[in-house]
């Protein structure tokens, strides 16, 4: 039985636990008696309890993190009830900040605060060697990637096949965004890139295809980024597919001849935009270069085969329903395949606390923490947002309408104005945002398409059977079948080709042949 027990609960089960693993393999004398042991928050918080004390540990450290804190502080208050004896140890990014105000680190035995590769270990050790610290709150000496041993090596084989692989080549970020947790780690610190890369190299002997880093800016340091990307240009083979978190004002010649000579689908870079309003990007200490980003975006759709995932926030402060709708419009023009519309969220620590009172922002007080409304935007308004978000994602970002969701303001040639009329219309019509089956969606979208928008039915059928087809679908739906030639199926044929993205990404890819 190990003396100690690594866990969290992750957001879905294709996520590995990144952070466990770092503390794992810098466990040192003590890695023989440690174990770890991944739950989900789809998962009883009783069920991962009856898991943890079936290993009987003496300490168990929980990753706390936005998306599980709920679910965690149930499984810390259910193992001090039944064993009181055992020690709890929390860190992760949820309990490093405000921590005195939080009731799940009230009950813990220990919180360790920043990042603990090393803290950990050093914790465990006086524990159990009889001379436990005596402050409950340990602030964590900022680790140097090259005095940390690196944790690739424990991904399983399981975790090869079916989950995400998280990798890193640095930590920090330059920039002070406000809104972020990102912001507050400075400076920023490189690993080694050769060890780094003969880890990764490891990795894909072993079968790994798929890397998301998380670095926040991959870009940052060009000679990396370029070391980086030529690794991978060198081991070029099916499946390959690779995620980048992109300054989106940095892109220079050097980095771009490497890009071009990617396949299509094998590269997705992360843009986070957040607004394109000068002033509101002055407000949260936001620095970009406008048109530098814009000339980016054109080559790489132009010249390139990434596929690219532009964030926007919702809700900052002095932005308006107006002028957010303008940079929407204007991210919508620069044909990114995903847009992905976030509303602004409070999460610990960050400094974008400093407008509470002159901008009046009113935040949830559960997680995520999301705006409610502030002095801009009213709580109705907000919720027309948080709509707008879902159904955005489920029909402008997921693949399945590619042709037909520009077809929605064609005529008016304002995609945010229109969308944000399609969404209230939908909510009108289902009364909720999840739980909407893809076949009752279409069917609602080419309603919208003919009844509202007064689209001709050939032409808003005809595409949406082309989306259709691109998906994978060989029969007419029954909703489409009067607008379509009799001989639609038969005719039908899909081009097939190999797309290394997932399924999402790849939707955006696969062309449809001429019946």
């Amino acid at each position: 039985m190990p003396d100690i027990v690594l866990a969290t609960l992750n957001a879905k089960y294709v996520h590995c636990a990144f952070g466990l693993r770092y503390l794992m393999a810098n466990m040192g004398p003590l890695h023989c008696r440690a174990h770890l042991a991944e739950y989900d928050i789809n998962q009883r918080p009783v069920d991962i309890l009856e898991s943890i004390l079936a290993l009987n540990p003496r300490i168990v450290g929980l990753g706390v993190y936005i998306w599980n804190v709920a679910q965690s502080f149930e499984v810390v208050s259910l193992l001090k009830r039944l064993r009181p004896d055992i020690v709890i140890v929390l860190g992760g990014p949820e309990v490093s900040y405000e921590t005195e105000d939080q009731e799940i680190a009230r009950l813990a035995n220990y919180v360790i605060t920043g990042e603990a590769d090393t803290a950990f270990a050093a914790l465990c050790e006086s524990i159990l060697g009889g001379d436990p610290p005596p402050q409950k709150i340990i602030h964590a000496t900022l680790p140097q990637p090259a005095q940390l041993r690196l944790p690739y090596s424990l991904y399983s084989n399981e975790d090869i096949r079916h989950r995400v692989l998280y990798v890193e080549a640095s930590r920090g970020c330059p920039f002070t965004c406000e809104f972020c947790l990102s912001s507050l780690d400075i400076p920023v610190r490189q690993f080694p890139v050769e060890p780094f890369l003969q880890e990764l190299d490891a990795l894909m002997a072993r079968g790994a295809l798929q890397f998301k880093f998380v670095d926040r800016t991959f870009n940052l340091n060009l000679q990396v980024s370029a070391s980086i990307l030529q690794f991978f240009l060198n081991r070029l083979r099916p499946g390959l597919f690779l995620h980048f978190e992109m300054i989106p004002d940095r892109l220079p010649e050097a980095l771009r001849s490497l890009i071009t000579q990617f396949p299509p689908g094998s590269i997705q870079l992360e843009v986070g935009i957040q607004t394109l309003n000068e002033s509101v990007a002055s407000h949260i200490s936001r620095r970009q270069d406008v048109a530098k980003l814009e000339n980016n975006f054109q080559f790489l759709r132009q010249k390139t085969g990434v596929h690219i995932h532009a964030d926007l926030i919702a809700g900052l402060p002095g932005e308006t329903l107006d002028s957010f709708a303008a940079g929407f419009n204007r991210l919508i023009a620069l044909a990114p395949q995903e847009i992905q519309v976030g509303i602004l969220k409070r999460l610990r620590g960050t400094p974008i606390v400093r407008h509470d009172l002159e901008w009046e922002m009113i935040y949830s007080p559960a997680p995520p923490y999301e705006i409610l409304q502030n002095k801009l935007l009213d709580f109705a308004t907000l919720q027309r947002l948080r709509r707008f978000s879902r159904y955005w994602d489920l029909v402008g970002n997921s693949g399945h309408f590619l042709l037909s969701t520009p077809n929605i303001w064609s005529r008016s040639g304002k995609p945010f104005e229109s969308f944000l009329e399609f969404s209230d219309w939908l909510f009108l019509q289902t009364k909720r945002t999840h739980g909407i089956a893809l076949h009752i969606l279409s069917e609602l979208l080419f309603e919208f398409l003919t009844r509202i928008q007064k689209c001709p039915p050939t032409e808003a059928a005809n595409l949406m059977w082309q989306d259709f087809l691109r998906c994978g679908r060989a029969e007419v739906p029954l909703f489409l079948r009067p607008f379509l030639p009799a001989d639609a199926t038969t005719r039908a044929r899909q081009k097939q080709i190999h797309s290394p993205a997932p399924a999402r990404q790849g939707r955006h890819l696969t062309p449809l042949a001429s019946g």
